[in-house]
């Protein structure tokens, strides 16, 4: 397939502007991806014309509301290959997502002295939910270290799992490291030994295939709007057996059969976990970004974001003093790295205003931070709509920000 990324990037509004009077170059989206003007037009559309609160209203624009809703519902069936539509849980976010699993998995699952074991390179979202369940009920956590290439220690793992663990908690792919775990792998030892696995995809779903049933995960989570999709919605995959054991993660409207003062009886999946009045419009958009994420295919995107972390890796390591983390051999495009002497909340202040966007700080992750005896580092990530042409203007700022530092 020919890679159309001009005409890809005429799709995004935002990146025909400048930024200090700088052509904006914007390598930060495994933060957050920009919009497509698909996006933008479903919003508006949706506000314009047809907006009603779902599932309750018995007129057209709550129908017609409803109805793109759970098409979306649908189409992130598909996009991950669900068996069931059932299996789909809308949240407001990755991070909703997995603490709703902790909230829930564990409420039903997990007692005293029980296990967790938590991958040592997550992002705060994976492990700071599991920390606050666990000691609400006095369970363990135990950690899943990486090594200096940033791969997960795997060998190690089945002498970690016993009798008390309940659950293996782990990135699909590293927002520090770019690291793509072996999901299968960890996911076969994990149910040899009846423990289930929760996945955290938020760095994954845009950039590789994702298919739940090959990869057999009891859970997986992602953001749209790290998949060009409006922020505020999120998605939870959850096998139907776990789902339909697990209690509410909250009350109120749409997750209620029938309530009275006697008691409550619960909506069937996937409503029972989707509590009150959700983000219509912002699904609609979702769902608006996974039309164009498979129009283009996001095995190309995957493919094409290889190439760009290949051509800037090689450039980078040309720099004297610069120290990339994470070099597993499958990885995908996320790039983190310090340069000796300089910090790296300098050098992304001075590169923004050469109209260069990067992420600089710990990244959410400070237990990658700590393994590395570092308390912060910079990070170029990519998405569809980057170039090479980009990532020269890129190493011609980190240059000239180097010789002002």
């Amino acid at each position: 397939m020919n890679y159309d990324t001009e005409k890809i990037r005429a799709y995004f509004p935002i990146l025909q502007q400048k930024v200090y009077n700088k052509p904006l170059v914007y390598l930060d989206t495994a933060a957050s991806a920009q919009k497509p003007v698909q996006v933008l037009l479903k919003l508006e559309q949706l506000h314009n014309d047809y907006y009603g609160n779902i599932h309750r209203g018995a007129h057209y624009m709550a129908d017609k509301a409803t109805l793109e809703y759970e098409e979306v519902r649908d189409k992130v069936k598909t996009f991950i290959n669900a068996s069931s539509r059932k299996e789909i849980i809308f949240t407001k976010g990755a991070t909703e997502s997995i603490n709703l699993v902790a909230s829930s998995f564990c409420e039903k699952y997990v007692s005293e002295d029980d296990e967790i074991i938590v991958s040592e390179m997550e992002h705060h979202s994976n492990i700071v939910p599991w920390q606050i369940n666990a000691e609400k009920r006095k369970a363990k956590i135990v950690k899943l270290p990486f090594n200096d290439n940033g791969l997960l220690e795997i060998e190690k793992l089945p002498e970690l799992i016993t009798s008390k663990t309940r659950l293996i908690a782990v990135n699909h792919v590293s927002n520090v490291l770019g690291t793509i775990n072996p999901i299968s792998e960890i996911v076969k030892i994990a149910h040899k030994a009846g423990i289930a696995v929760m996945v955290d995809g938020a760095q994954a779903s845009a950039h590789l295939k994702i298919n739940v049933q090959e990869l057999d995960v009891d859970f997986y989570a992602f953001s749209a709007h790290k998949v060009y999709g409006p922020n505020g919605v999120g998605v939870l995959y959850g096998k139907e057996k776990w789902l339909e054991e697990m209690p509410p993660y909250q009350g109120g409207g749409q997750m209620i059969s029938e309530v009275s003062f006697n008691g409550t009886t619960f909506n069937e999946l996937p409503y029972k976990f989707e509590a009150g009045t959700p983000n219509i419009t912002n699904l609609a958009g979702f769902g608006a970004a996974l039309d164009l994420v498979n129009e283009i295919g996001v095995e190309n995107i995957g493919r094409h974001e290889h190439e760009l972390l290949e051509y800037a890796t090689r450039q980078l390591k040309n720099i004297e003093g610069l120290r990339i983390y994470g070099e597993a051999p499958n990885k995908s495009g996320v790039i983190c790295f310090n340069i000796n002497g300089i910090h790296s909340y300098d050098l992304g202040m001075l590169i923004d205003k050469m109209g260069i966007a990067i992420r600089t700080g710990h990244h959410c992750a400070d237990p990658i931070m700590q393994h590395f005896g570092i308390s912060a580092c910079a990070r170029i990530s990519f998405g569809m709509y980057n170039t090479k042409e980009e990532i020269d203007l890129f190493m011609q700022a980190l240059n000239k920000a180097i010789l002002m530092l």
